[in-house]
């Protein structure tokens, strides 16, 4: 038998939750039914799995030890050490500047993905542990195609998982970003439209607001304005107000300003300009700026109304400096912001 007290870092989520991580090896109906059978008590009463867990919770675990060591042991995959650009770390957070090429989670189960590197780099700063692992994994709040670069939050703990993620899921967070599109454009636009995925394809389409469109299309909007153009590129700052899969590089694709670099949205000579100009393998679209609502709850209420950055990639970077500056004033704001270390 072994009791599992609950801490700080894991109060606030359901029981079966807490367990389909602890005994992770056992399946979500071993689980169920060792609570049926009360081999599983939350404070010594038979529990059901949608109880809250509070701090001083003792779950007890009617299992011989070596059911429980092998229903609970921690697979963590070893992947080469990644130097990982983080724009911001605190006890329950991390803001990290991912690079293009890189996925931020598994599409499948031997791919290598941000959360690995992640969980490789808490490991080794010591800030979480094997054993630690049982109970709280820490992963992304946000994700990103694996071709966009930018800043993705990462959550450390219980707390810091739960409350990014509400407050994306709110869209109460500022995410603005910034891309590289063919043509010029001059003025700030407000886009609205319709987007429909295709999962066999993995590819969308934006359907005009006022165009005839399928029943399954949901509403997306987009606001950009201009930062600077040659005439026939513009780097433009992106508030993504809705975030729908791929929705930046359709919705602009739609009104004949697709990204650069850009392999389904975009346009191949374009492409293969920016490709042997500046060297850009992947689509010049990079997540540069969150902004935290005010009133964050604690613990990370010491995050809110701040504003962080992430510089862009290099070729990106090159490109932008190459055009003709003047048309919009670049963004700059005094307002608490953090740029890349």
């Amino acid at each position: 038998m072994q009791i599992v007290t609950i801490t700080e870092q894991e109060a606030g989520q359901r029981l079966d939750h807490f367990l389909e991580k602890y005994l992770s090896r056992a399946g979500r109906g071993f689980v169920y039914k060792m609570m049926r059978k009360k081999n599983i008590t939350l404070n010594g009463k038979k529990c059901g799995g949608g109880e809250r867990l509070e701090p001083g919770d003792a779950i007890r675990l009617f299992l011989s030890d070596e059911t429980i060591r092998a229903f609970s042991e921690v697979t963590v995959q070893e992947v080469k050490r990644m130097p990982l650009q983080i724009v911001y770390e605190d006890p329950h957070i991390l803001l990290i500047n991912k690079p293009a090429g890189m996925l931020s989670q598994k599409a499948r189960p031997g791919d290598e993905s941000l959360v690995e590197y992640l969980i490789r780099y808490l490991l080794d700063s010591g800030a979480v542990t094997r054993e630690s692992l049982k109970r709280v994994k820490p992963s992304v709040c946000n994700r990103l195609d694996r071709n966009t670069s930018g800043l993705v939050i990462a959550g450390k703990t219980l707390q810091g998982l739960q409350i990014m993620s509400d407050t994306i899921k709110s869209r109460a967070l500022g995410k603005y970003y910034l891309c590289i599109v063919k043509g010029a454009l001059e003025q700030p636009v407000r886009l609205c439209g319709w987007l429909l995925k295709d999962e066999r394809t993995n590819q969308v389409r934006v359907f005009a607001e006022t165009a005839a469109r399928p029943q399954e299309a949901v509403p997306v909007r987009t606001a950009y304005r201009p930062l600077k153009s040659d005439g026939r590129y513009t780097l433009l700052e992106v508030e993504l107000i809705t975030g729908r899969s791929h929705q930046i590089r359709a919705h602009l694709a739609s009104i004949g300003h697709p990204i650069a670099g850009d392999p389904k949205y975009g346009d191949p000579a374009v492409n293969r300009e920016v490709r042997n100009m500046y060297h850009a393998d992947a689509q010049l679209l990079h997540a540069w700026r969150l902004v935290m609502p005010d009133g964050l709850p604690e613990p990370l209420s010491g995050l809110s109304g701040r504003e962080f950055t992430a510089d862009m990639p290099e070729g990106m970077r090159r490109m932008a400096e190459g055009m003709r500056r003047g048309q919009t004033a670049w963004h700059k704001s005094g307002k608490k912001t953090q740029k890349t270390r």
